[in-house]
């Protein structure tokens, strides 16, 4: 069963396109709250996958985050959509304003 929460969350991260990315926090605050870890731990358990698409949203301070698969699936996975990752981080430059 899917909460209120989560599907509010999934709604947001549909919206990111190929080749960016969103933050946690973005979508916290897009949603008025600081909860973070609840937009992260929705995410983990995205059963609509790859529709709505939660390998594109990241950490604030621009690292990769966590991913069900992995990080290094979640890192291909955006490589494979054109965003380039340096130093474990991607550039404020791919990010999506929600």
């Amino acid at each position: 069963m899917v909460t209120e929460f989560e599907s509010r969350v999934y709604r947001l991260a549909s919206r990111i396109p190929p080749g960016k990315v969103a933050s946690y926090r973005q979508i916290a605050e897009k949603l008025n709250t600081r909860a973070y870890r609840a937009v992260g731990n929705a995410l983990n358990k995205n059963p609509f996958s790859p529709k709505v698409p939660c390998h594109r949203v990241i950490r604030s301070d621009g690292s990769i985050g966590g991913f069900a698969k992995g990080t290094k699936a979640k890192e291909r996975m955006l490589k494979d959509e054109g965003i380039e990752i340096k130093d474990g981080k991607i550039s404020p430059r791919y990010l999506y304003k929600l």
